[in-house]
């Protein structure tokens, strides 16, 4: 977790900010054209550059917790398994039998030893190789070498399991992740428990992405739920490459002021939210619960699929730790599909009416600068090669 001196550090700049009513600012104010937004040969170009070709956090490693363990999922139309081998090692396959593409399982999770095709009964171990099929005296001469499963490249690293939705394509995850790596292990992503996992559709990529980078709207928009624990337009952001950490202020924070520091629980007054560029959002929420969010773009420019996973601490067993637990599940859920979502639809219901030519990002919302900053700075570098930060 993070250090008192870490913690102490960011709630003396949250301080500050609060005492003379300012927040972190970008330098100046953005202008993003509405074709950011609403234009579909860009938006299929970005989503190809972006989500097609970088390492993508598609699950959690406690999601796999023993050898044998799997998850199967559709990622943005495409059908992907991840499977902890004998060997503890996470590897992802496209989800489709060698023979005639046809899927091995549906969404969901379990345990399994082998993977059998449910057409034709072609049999995969779990590093993906294939081991056997029906017939196979009178079906021809078929080897592993070429009809195993797809391996798509996969790596695991901070409580993490990443991959790459195109076959032969690999990358460094370190060198991805760069100096984000320490923030991310500090969460101890392994020491935690799934308590609830969901999908929930969404409006457009960056009408839904753009709410979770900023604080501004928090009073307006979650009055009775995130607003009511967070100080509105205070963040702290500070950028890892196209990673960033954002800090929201708790409405306890002023309780800090007439306390010797010596004596602070600082990280009682913060809320944390780590994104991991381009869809991944960690943010600890309240007391000893933390909310994971994926969004995905959908087949289309209006639409996207999101999926929450609620964590625990621990496994809530009294009555008491069960309640609190699912009633931050509630919130949360309350939070972004009747509150942040809305809003998104209502953004996207009116882009094609003409009324704006650009929208303004303004300074104090650094954290969707930072995003649509790092977005650009992918779109003008080629596939395989790493930016300069």
């Amino acid at each position: 977790m993070s250090t008192t001196n870490e913690s102490n550090a960011l709630a003396r700049r949250a301080l500050a900010h609060l005492r003379n009513k300012t927040t972190d600012q970008a330098p100046a104010m953005m202008e993003l054209p509405i074709d950011a937004y609403n234009d579909p040969g860009r938006f299929q170009r970005e989503v190809d550059r972006v989500f097609h070709h970088l390492p993508l956090g598609l699950a959690l490693s406690i999601e796999l917790p023993a050898p044998g363990s799997y998850k199967a999922m559709t990622v943005m139309q495409r059908p992907i398994i991840l499977v902890r081998g004998e060997d503890g090692v996470v590897r992802a396959f496209v989800n489709a039998c060698r023979h005639r593409g046809a899927q091995l399982c549906g969404p969901g999770s379990g345990t399994a030893k082998r993977f059998v095709c449910p057409y034709h009964a072609w049999r995969f171990d779990l590093q993906g190789q294939l081991i056997g099929l029906f017939g196979e005296s009178t079906f021809g001469e078929v080897s592993a070498s070429t009809h195993s499963l797809t391996p798509l490249h996969c790596a695991e690293r901070v409580g993490v399991i990443w991959v790459c939705l195109t076959p032969e394509e690999t990358f460094d995850i370190d060198q991805f992740l760069g100096e984000f790596a320490q923030p991310l292990a500090g969460l101890r992503l392994g020491d935690w428990h799934v308590y609830a996992q969901r999908e929930i559709p969404g409006p457009g990529w960056k009408a839904a992405w753009d709410g979770y980078l900023e604080s501004y709207h928090h009073n307006t928009v979650h009055p009775t739920t995130v607003g009511m624990y967070t100080i509105g337009n205070l963040i702290l952001q500070d950028g890892y490459g196209p990673h960033q950490r954002l800090v929201f202020a708790r409405k306890t924070l002023g309780e800090l002021a007439d306390v010797d520091e010596k004596q602070w629980n600082a990280e009682a007054h913060l809320r944390r939210i780590h994104l991991c560029f381009p869809n991944l959002a960690i943010s600890g929420v309240l007391g000893d619960h933390c909310l994971v969010s994926q969004v995905f773009p959908g087949p289309t420019l209006e639409t996207t699929v999101t999926r929450q996973t609620v964590l625990a601490a621990r496994v809530p067993v009294t009555d008491e730790e069960k309640e609190v637990t699912e009633g931050f599940s509630r919130l949360t859920l309350k939070a972004v599909s009747q509150e942040d979502y809305p809003i998104g639809f209502s953004i996207q219901a009116g882009l094609y009416a003409g009324g704006n030519k650009y929208f303004t990002i303004g300074r104090n919302e650094p954290g969707v600068q930072h995003f649509h900053k790092a977005l650009a700075t992918f779109m003008q570098t080629p596939v395989g090669h790493s930016p300069q930060w």
